[in-house]
């Protein structure tokens, strides 16, 4: 993971950070970097997910009692009525 990176290299980056940023901010950085790396990792699993799993079909109770169904139109393709001029 790290390379050629040896016990002194990461030791002198150790020092540079404390430096840096302070010994009370340290915990909160990496808690931060921490809970983003989580985030990442959830949402690239949730894509992964999404990807790999069929969506779910909706199940109605009419299919089967054998009755006709028909399709469901959404709300934006039904046919308005044109509004009355007033002039």
């Amino acid at each position: 993971m790290f390379g050629n990176l040896g016990f002194s290299e990461l030791m002198i980056i150790l020092v540079i950070v404390l430096v840096l940023f302070g010994a009370k901010r340290i915990p909160e950085i990496s808690a931060s970097f921490g809970k983003g790396i989580r985030e990442f990792k959830k949402n690239v699993n949730d894509v992964e997910r999404s990807i790999t799993e069929p969506e779910p079909t909706r199940y109605d109770s009419r299919l089967a009692a054998g009755e006709p169904v028909r399709p469901e139109t959404p709300a934006s393709e039904e046919v308005r009525p044109e509004p009355k001029r007033l002039i």
